[in-house]
Order: C-alpha cells, then sequence, then structure tokens
C-alpha cells in the first residue's frame, strides 16, 4: 500500500514563498539601482603582454576584459589596478550599448586599485567617435552610490556585479564570509582590511561593485582564489575611497621607503628568551640599497629586524604596514639582532619612489 504524502502545515509554504520573495526583491532592486553604474573594461595591452592571449597566430594586441563603477557624474570609475596597468588603450562600455574611450588617471599596484575616466561629454552624445549607443539622446552618467565598509557584518547580504567572460552585467548575491581578512597584491605587498564573500566572481569581474542591500558599494571586487571553490575577496570600500581620493588629488599613494630588501625568519628560541623579544620571528636583510635610508643608519645585510620604535616586527609584512606616508621624515630606531646580539640603529625613512 502506498503511504500517503502528508500535505505541508498551513502557511509553511506561504512563508517559504513570502522569505524568498523578500530575498529575490532585494537583489533585483539592487541589481537595477546599481547596474547602469557597472561598466566592462577592456584593456588593450602592449606586444610585450602574455602571449597566450593573442592566440597561437597572433591576431594583434592583446585585449583584457574587467569591470569597473562610474562613482561620479564626470566620468570617474573605479577599478583594479591589474585590470588597466601598462594598457595602451581601454574602451568603456555602458549598460546601454555606448563605447566610450577611457585614459588611466593613476593607480595603485600595492592596492590593486586604479581611477580611470571617460569623456562625460562624449557619454551624453552617445559615444562619438566610437560607437553610437542604441539611443543618440543618451542620459547622462549614473554613479553608483559609496558606502561605508566599516558597518558591514559577517552573514550580511551582498551582491557582486560585473562582466565575468565579457558576459555584461551578471549578478551573483551571497553573504560576508569574514572581515578584516589579507591578500597579496601582484606588487608583493599586502592588502589588509580586504572582504571575504562567497558572492561568485569570475575572470572579469574583477574592479566590479561589492554592493549591500541598500544599493551602497561597500567593496570592490578583485580576487578569487581558484583551487578553493566560493572564496572570493574585495577590497573594503574605505580603502578605495582613500586610495582614489589621493590618486587624484595627488596622483599617487605616499608611503615611506628605508632601502632594504628582506625576507621573514624564524628566530632561535634562546636568543628570543635571552633578550625578552615578543616576537618569534622578523624581517632579515637580504639586500640594502647604496645610499638608502637604512644603509646611511647604519643596516648591515644579515641583520635581522624586530622591532621599529615602539611596534614589534615579526616579518616583511610588518614592515610594509608600518611604512605608511606618516613615517616619511619622520626620525626612527630599529632593534635589529646582529648574530646573537641585539643592537639599535637610527634612520630617517624617505618617501618611497613610485613604481615605473
Amino acid at each position: 500500500m502506498l503511504a500517503a504524502v502528508k500535505s505541508p502545515e498551513p502557511g509553511v509554504e506561504e512563508t517559504s514563498t513570502s522569505a524568498l520573495d523578500a530575498y529575490s526583491e532585494v537583489v533585483v532592486r539592487v541589481a537595477e539601482t546599481v547596474s547602469p553604474s557597472v561598466v566592462r573594461i577592456e584593456a588593450e595591452h602592449r606586444e610585450t603582454a602574455d602571449r597566450d592571449r593573442r592566440g597561437p597566430r597572433g591576431g594583434g594586441p592583446p585585449v583584457a576584459s574587467g569591470s569597473g563603477f562610474i562613482f561620479t557624474p564626470d566620468g570617474l570609475i573605479l577599478t583594479n589596478s591589474h585590470v588597466v596597468r601598462d594598457a595602451r588603450r581601454l574602451t568603456v562600455a555602458l549598460l546601454d550599448g555606448r563605447r566610450l574611450t577611457a585614459n588611466v588617471v593613476r593607480d595603485d599596484p600595492h592596492t590593486d586599485l586604479a581611477v580611470i575616466r571617460v569623456d562625460a561629454l562624449e557619454a551624453s552624445s552617445g559615444g562619438v567617435g566610437i560607437e553610437m549607443g542604441p539611443d543618440p539622446l543618451a542620459t547622462p552618467l549614473v554613479p553608483a552610490r559609496l558606502g561605508s565598509s566599516g558597518t558591514l557584518r559577517v552573514g550580511q547580504l551582498v551582491v557582486a556585479i560585473g562582466n565575468p567572460y565579457g558576459f555584461d552585467c551578471t549578478v551573483t548575491a551571497g553573504v560576508v564570509s569574514a572581515l578584516g581578512r589579507s591578500l597579496r597584491a601582484q606588487s608583493g605587498r599586502l592588502i589588509d582590511d580586504v572582504i571575504q564573500t562567497d558572492a561568485a566572481l569570475n575572470p572579469g569581474n574583477s574592479g566590479g561593485p561589492l554592493v549591500d542591500a541598500r544599493g551602497e558599494v561597500v567593496a570592490v571586487n578583485t580576487a578569487m582564489i581558484r583551487p578553493a571553490q566560493g572564496l572570493c575577496f574585495a577590497i573594503a570600500m574605505n580603502t578605495a575611497s582613500f586610495v582614489a581620493s589621493r590618486l587624484i588629488r595627488d596622483g599617487r599613494i605616499r608611503r615611506s621607503y628605508v632601502g632594504i630588501g628582506g625576507q621573514t625568519v624564524p628566530l632561535l628560541r634562546r636568543v628570543v628568551r635571552y633578550h625578552d623579544l615578543a616576537t618569534e620571528s622578523g624581517a632579515m636583510v637580504t639586500s640594502l640599497e647604496g645610499g638608502s635610508p637604512a644603509a646611511a643608519g647604519g643596516v648591515r645585510e644579515g641583520d635581522i629586524i624586530v622591532r621599529y620604535d615602539d611596534r614589534w616586527v615579526g616579518g616583511v609584512d610588518d614592515l610594509h604596514r608600518i611604512l605608511t606616508e606618516e613615517q616619511v621624515g619622520v626620525p626612527a630606531k630599529l632593534t635589529v639582532l646582529r648574530g646573537v646580539h641585539k643592537t639599535t640603529v637610527d634612520l630617517i625613512p624617505r618617501e618611497a619612489p613610485p613604481l615605473s
């Protein structure tokens, strides 16, 4: 005898449908609000770029694709540095089909952020000179609303919008998986205060916005970990806002420089105990630039830096975090281990030269 199928209790099905509708409504509303601000960026790189992108028979300069979003009415766009760096030509495609030329204002590889600009007058005329959009009387550029990443909480709903594999304005939704992560940029520095999310990212999503339920951009999508499905990262909007404002105002992010190359090394336990150190590793000096602040201060190759003024140094990444704009021109004391002996050297950091 067939078992009778039990009907769901009254109200259960309606409640589930209602909850799903509420979730869907948020995602739909966010997508409709933010998508007009999201752009696809086509970067035509120089002949020296990765030959694999050109295919086995060449076919012209390699073209990479990424995402970005408009954040000012006059055509400033925020994206990733790795999307636009070393590009000889940039083309921006808007949601309504307009295609515009763009120029790099400045980029900062250390935070993987870049600001580019399109001509707002060209945009309002439909993209004359590149390709006419579907409506010659095109509407003005629509900037996204920038939010704060400081109020994000683990488990909060977020929506990622971008152009994976060149498909216009693809939307994925997920939650904030973790806060305060660190991610290594292509320059070798660590990007701090990175947001981890399970909102799916794919190649081409880089530079697109990560948006909260209010439709405000809270982060800039930047990377995924290929072997780990669902592990995606975005640069916090508080960091991105600061970097973008400095790139626009000064053309660069000022950082301090001492002129050493180093690597993180463990310390002998007996040395840690003998010198009463608060760290079990340090930054060993593997190279020293002539005429640098470190060389002038008496730092030697083989020294292990364990303290910068009153801050313990557990490795090279700690030094990167310390050597900010505020340290330029400020005298500092380095505590180093030279063999098994602890000594102190004085130096004055200079402003770091820009990356070529």
